[in-house]
């Protein structure tokens, strides 16, 4: 069977049109993925979109925007539009690395929410070191104040979601405190405890519930799907992103302070490469939104060709794995009864 277009809204990056254009260009003609771009028409004119399909949005959800009024009011925005595109059938995934709210308000308003869902939340991987597949953090900022069985909810989700995208049969699912004991972290965290570690809970996801985690365990091997209410988790998220960035640009530095250091940089360069890319960020392409009836990628603000390229195709690739009705088959017919 013919796959959908991927829509991709093009609109409200910090990197411009053109570098999302780029990438999603990458992805139709390296992959052969049907894909639609969603914008202003002025915005797309004088880019070379080659023979990518458009589709014309007259408003767009800015950044300072407030994302649910916005998304009510400017209701021919380009994110809007992408959403409603998936609802219609005449688009398989959505894309977005515009305002993130907007995002998921779009998601949420126009594809609704699975049912069982309490509310979607936003899978953000986590590279590891060394390891052929990264940690899932979630919620990385969906919901910034949440209830217990929101959160085993999502630790259920996760784990659907990471054994759907990963080499891994039965995720291991963590809930973020601050101490191993479950007696640790405060009341949200502890109640969240005692239904992640319900018999059967967890593992009628297909996943194990290990007990509590760390911020420690973030970058490491000990866990699979990191739990979080998203104002913990972005921040989590922001925190790690900018100790990355220091640490990279400081190591460069010490490479460049000498002519013997540069020299060592010779060897040292082509063996750090592979670390390198695994703690790229653009190489995961975005979050997805798991709980909404659709499958929606979210990128970065600052995403670019590279990481709107495998946006593209971790959409066409989440699309080809079913992971929405994978999704659905579980919560619908389990979980729902179980969180209640």
């Amino acid at each position: 069977m013919t796959m959908l277009p991927v829509a991709v809204d093009v609109m409200g990056t910090d990197t411009g049109v053109a570098e999302v254009v780029k990438g999603v260009r990458r992805a139709a003609e390296e992959d052969g993925i049907p894909v639609v771009l969603v914008g202003r028409a002025d915005a797309l004119d004088g880019v070379d979109t080659g023979d990518v399909p458009t589709i014309a949005a007259s408003e767009v959800v800015e950044m300072t925007d407030d994302p649910v009024e916005g998304v009510r009011r400017k209701r021919d925005s380009s994110v809007v539009k992408s959403a409603e595109l998936v609802r219609d059938g005449k688009a398989s995934a959505m894309v977005s690395a515009g305002n993130t709210g907007a995002a998921v308000a779009s998601a949420t308003l126009r594809l609704g929410r699975i049912r069982g869902v309490h509310r979607p939340g936003i899978a953000t991987v986590l590279p590891v070191p060394g390891r052929a597949y990264p940690n899932v953090l979630l919620d990385s900022g969906g919901n910034t104040e949440c209830l217990p069985k929101w959160l085993a909810q999502f630790g259920q989700m996760g784990a659907i979601y990471a054994a759907a995208r990963f080499p891994v049969e039965e995720p291991r699912v963590g809930l973020l405190s601050i101490g191993e004991e479950k007696s640790k972290g405060t009341a949200l965290v502890r109640e969240a405890h005692e239904l992640l570690a319900a018999p059967g809970f967890v593992a009628a996801a297909g996943g194990r519930f290990i007990g509590n985690v760390e911020g420690r365990d973030a970058l490491i091997d000990t866990v699979d799907v990191i739990v979080t209410d998203g104002f913990t988790g972005n921040v989590m998220l922001k925190a790690l992103e900018g100790a990355t960035k220091v640490l990279v640009k400081t190591f460069v530095g010490v490479l460049n302070s000498s002519d013997e250091a540069r020299e060592a940089s010779e060897v040292l360069i082509p063996a750090l490469l592979p670390i390198y890319e695994d703690m790229d960020v653009d190489s995961y392409g975005g979050a997805m939104l798991l709980g909404v009836d659709g499958v929606c990628i979210i990128g970065h603000g600052k995403s670019s060709a590279k990481a709107m390229v495998n946006a593209v195709r971790l959409g066409a690739d989440m699309v080809r794995r079913d992971l929405v009705g994978r999704l659905r088959s579980v919560v619908g017919r389990t979980l729902v009864e179980t969180v209640e």
